[in-house]
């Protein structure tokens, strides 16, 4: 068992997490992690080659593609233990949003590019802006597609432009009952106090109203110093700009709150991949005001069950070895894992979701294998499907599926044009 605590004292509303695997000791791929103060008053003019360097930050991105496909479309489908419903995923191919029935069959799709929202950017051709990041269906048939790390645009249901943003959304987001859309966004300035010569790629949760415009903006950054962890990201390497690289972000209700009064309605759930730590903010505060570190490396997608548990995406706290894990944080234990067997391998390095389905099955999107499967509580594989699109010399190539979701099955569809109900 490990166990990896926060390096400061713990606390009532601090909790480890157990792991029954030992911890890779590889350095993440990705970018590392540097030391930021939370004034922004002292920013430095950037020279010209800072701002080139702020340029790159701000363009992080993934690969769109992986080699080596394992299947094609709908591989297994068993109706008497899949549940049943219509699934929404966003593909590395091109910016797309697809509809998608239980056997495979496309019902409806979304696409618009970022060029034609901001035609005048210096961004039209950048590998970000062909594809969408995460994509939010409201039950009219409207969409919400992230541009990672340039905009967040919404269409309705024949993928008409209703407003583009320019805010620099990334990776996740979540929608309120009044129809807030609270979204991470980043920037990349110079923070003396960080780095007098190098700038750093700073998160924020943002909050946006139903028409785009931003109602609020925190910085996680000031979040985490303000507040009793803020060891925990000062003491990461300080080699790159790329400090926290946030990718999840969940509104909290009142789940947990009981038995973890941090956990109260209205906090945020965020994860930070380039600390492998998983914290709560509370926005009113602008304040962290729980977070742990260990029992998973390079995590993705945290959410909070119906029963309280913590589900997410363990990338490689195993070498080679893609895992979802369920945690009962109260009591700082794993309760499930599924991490795949030799005959059905399991690895994303990067990305990745997990979603608890109503019969207990989980939902786990594999992204760079571009593949979406099922299993039951059992780990029994019950459904299976992997990314049509493909590119290169004999289809050598399996676009990203960055999130597969299965809708639930009162999801209204009356929208849907006649001729796509399958």
């Amino acid at each position: 068992m490990l166990v990896v605590a926060a390096p400061l004292p713990l606390h009532a509303d601090e909790h480890t997490l157990e792991d029954h695997t030992t911890l890779s000791s590889e350095t993440d791929a990705g970018p590392g992690l540097w030391s930021v103060a939370p004034e922004r008053a002292n920013e430095a003019t950037p020279s010209d080659e800072q701002r080139r360097t702020i340029e790159q930050l701000q363009a992080i991105g993934y690969v769109a593609g992986s080699s080596e496909p394992r299947g094609n479309g709908i591989t297994l489908n068993d109706p008497a233990r899949a549940w049943p419903g219509i699934n929404l995923y966003t593909s590395g191919h091109e910016p797309v949003a697809i509809l998608m029935d239980m056997e495979g069959r496309e019902l409806h799709r979304w696409k618009f590019e970022y060029r034609d929202a901001f035609p005048d950017s210096i961004w039209v051709d950048h590998p970000n802006t062909a594809w969408w990041r995460r994509a939010y269906l409201y039950p009219n048939g409207d969409l919400l597609a992230i541009v990672e790390g340039f905009a967040l645009l919404k269409l309705d249901k024949n993928s008409e432009l209703l407003w583009a943003s320019p805010v620099s959304a990334h990776h996740d987001l979540d929608i309120r009952p009044n129809g807030d859309i609270y979204v991470l966004t980043r920037e990349a300035s110079i923070i003396p106090r960080v780095n007098p010569e190098d700038p750093v790629l700073e998160d924020f949760i943002t909050i946006l109203r139903p028409d785009g415009t931003e109602k609020q903006k925190v910085s996680l950054l000031e979040a985490f110093e303000s507040s009793k962890f803020v060891n925990l990201y000062r003491s990461q390497n300080r080699n790159h700009g790329d400090l926290f690289h946030t990718n999840s972000l969940e509104v909290l209700d009142d789940r947990l709150s009981k038995r973890m009064p941090a956990f109260r309605a209205e906090r945020i759930l965020i994860s930070m991949n380039n600390l492998s730590v998983i914290a709560v903010v509370d926005l009113d505060q602008q304040r962290v005001e729980w977070a742990v570190k260990g029992g998973s490396r390079g995590q993705h997608d945290p959410k909070i069950l119906d029963d309280g548990h913590l589900l997410l995406f363990d990338n490689r706290s195993t070498p080679g070895v893609s895992k979802v894990l369920e945690f009962d944080l109260s009591k700082g234990r794993t309760v499930w894992q599924y991490r795949g067997t030799k005959q059905h391998p399991f690895f994303s390095k990067h990305l990745g979701t997990a979603q608890r389905l109503p019969n207990g099955n989980t939902l786990i999107t594999e992204s760079e294998s571009g593949r979406a499967f099922e299993v039951s509580h059992d780990k029994r594989i019950v459904w299976e499907f992997f990314n049509p699109h493909r590119a290169g010399e004999n289809d050598r190539y399996i676009a990203t599926i960055f999130e597969l979701l299965r809708l639930p099955l009162d999801f209204p569809l009356d929208w849907l044009p006649k001729h796509t109900g399958g």
